[in-house]
């Protein structure tokens, strides 16, 4: 078979069914080898950072490895902001691209989609980066590159294949792998962690994207409720354990409310958490001298916070194993504790909707019109930043798409890839104008694969938390945030979608629960003006003077 065979093969075997990307003279050996092959959904994106995308989420939802394919040279380089997010969300992808002829590789004599030092660029843009350099050695490293890319941490790896290689015969040898049984940490060396957490009186558990990743949401919610514990999540973690438990607190984790919560803990157990600088206030928390951490990467341990017992490994087995050793040891309830968390949680979210002004009937009407299963894609915008990301509930894991590296635009495909990911759900995109018109090109890939998404997007005219930061710092002087925007409904129509603008809370209510009772492609554009101002502006995250030399 040629070497595009085999790949097709081995992607098979794996259990994937759907790639996205978009075909090329230098990677149409491998296409043509799927489709002889058959049993492939085969996606095309309208950018090469639009299909990285669709595959992040692909597999943020599904579950599975997410698969892209791009061509060389321009083709390669336009995935490097999808990439990018990949790295940093932690989403297991396999990125095959196209390479010149193996002779003219970095040869810089203008080959066709040539790019010196290619395999360089693609290191610095995700977890590895590999090149066939031998049409035989080529099923070995696309192999090594899928096992890289599952391997906690999860990430997205390139392999590089030479146009010459795709075609070549090559007899691949059947893989034949050894596998550890993923048990838990004997019960001994457990022992006086689970004595830490049975002795708190005010523990905490900050649950990370993780644990969703190990699908380990049931036995997270379990310890919590044995623990009487309160839960933060991160970003990645919301759906970790249902935003509608009462122990829940959730994504405010930088609220000074939460922030005394943790500082006045006893213990902290975190689970698959990053600690991201936005989400901890720069790292400018307390957290107990009892940290117990759990995560799959061992280079974790003390990154970001110090641990007083650190379990390497993955959560799937050593959460079930807590709760079964946790039970057998009947914590006491902690009443006064319990209701202290849900005053807590009452709060944070009670002063939210009071920044929120008319918005709060928009949230509302997102809330009760959205069926519990929905996937929730949120671009960077306003509504989302403010209170989209911690008040609109996400009951369920591998519900939640949201950019983790903070990118503008990916909203979009990243519905796209989800939708594919969870056919028989709703998926719903919440985005702005701004952000949007990135990869609005991606409107026809909705079209082709005739996907139901449900696309929300706040229309200001503009990049608005910029704008606001600039009305903030810089004395309200403006530059490149007041943009023309397109006549949305009028666009939309122009690929056959179904669109409508509203401009108050009651026709938004109605058009969203049309579109989700319609269970076909609809566009809501809902004019900002319309609805009205926020009671509190949002100027960004905290430290956004500091960036512009001032202070907050």
């Amino acid at each position: 078979m040629t070497l595009s065979d085999a790949v097709a093969n081995d992607l098979h075997d794996l259990g994937t069914d759907v790639v996205f990307g978009i075909v090329s003279i230098h990677n149409l050996p491998i296409y043509d080898a799927l489709e002889r092959h058959g049993g492939f959904r085969i996606v095309t994106a309208r950018s090469e950072g639009g299909a990285v995308n669709m595959a992040d989420a692909y597999a943020r939802v599904s579950g599975k490895l997410g698969v892209v394919l791009t061509s060389t040279g321009t083709g390669a380089g336009n995935a490097a902001g999808g990439l990018i997010e990949a790295v940093t969300a932690g989403t297991p992808l396999l990125h095959i691209t196209g390479q010149v002829a193996s002779e003219y590789i970095d040869s810089g004599r203008g080959y066709i989609h040539e790019f010196e030092n290619q395999l360089a660029m693609l290191e610095t843009l995700g977890k590895q980066a590999y090149r066939v350099r031998r049409a035989g050695e080529g099923v070995a490293t696309i192999r090594k590159a899928i096992a890289e890319a599952l391997n906690p941490p999860a990430g997205p790896v390139s392999v590089e294949i030479p146009i010459d290689f795709q075609a070549r015969f090559v007899d691949p040898p059947a893989l034949i792998v050894s596998k550890t049984d993923g048990s838990p940490p004997e019960p001994s060396v457990l022992e006086p962690v689970v004595g830490k957490l049975i002795g708190s009186k005010r523990p905490v558990i900050w649950s990370g994207g993780g644990v969703i990743r190990s699908d380990s949401s049931k036995p997270l919610t379990k310890l919590a409720e044995l623990l009487g514990a309160a839960v933060i999540t991160s970003q990645a973690g919301r759906g970790s354990i249902p935003e509608n438990h009462p122990l829940c607190i959730g994504h405010f984790a930088t609220y000074p409310e939460v922030r005394g919560l943790v500082e006045s803990a006893d213990v902290l157990l975190s689970v698959g958490v990053r600690f991201r600088g936005n989400e901890t206030s720069n790292w400018k928390m307390t957290t107990p001298a009892d940290h117990i951490g759990i995560d799959a990467d061992r280079a974790a341990t003390n990154r970001n916070f110090q641990q007083s017992d650190s379990l390497a490994g993955d959560a799937g087995s050593i959460l079930p194993a807590l709760v079964d050793m946790v039970l057998a040891a009947a914590p006491i309830p902690k009443p006064d504790y319990r209701l202290e968390i849900e005053q807590i949680r009452n709060a944070v979210r009670q002063n939210l909707r009071n920044t929120m002004g008319p918005w709060e009937a928009v949230l509302d009407a997102i809330r009760e019109t959205l069926p519990e299963d929905t996937v929730v894609v949120r671009d960077i915008t306003i509504p989302n930043t403010t209170w989209g990301n911690r008040l609109i509930e996400i009951r369920r894991p591998r519900s939640s798409v949201h950019a983790s590296g903070g990118g503008i635009g990916q909203g979009l495909p990243m519905a796209v890839g989800a939708q594919i990911a969870a056919p028989d759900r709703p998926v719903v995109l919440l985005g702005g104008d701004g952000g949007f018109l990135y990869n609005v090109g991606d409107l026809a890939t909705v079209r082709d694969e005739q996907l139901p998404l449900v696309m929300v997007i706040y229309d200001d005219s503009g990049y608005g938390v910029i704008r606001n930061i600039q009305d903030k710092y810089l004395e309200g002087r403006k530059v490149g945030v007041d943009l023309w925007t397109p006549d949305f409904v009028r666009l939309a129509d122009a690929f056959r979608i179904p669109a409508k603008r509203v401009g108050n809370t009651a026709a938004f209510r109605a058009a969203l629960g049309e579109a989700i009772n319609g269970r076909r492609a609809s566009l809501i554009v809902v004019d900002m003006e319309g609805i009205g101002p926020m009671n509190e502006p949002f100027c960004g995250p905290p430290g956004g003077g500091d960036l512009l030399g001032g202070h907050e």
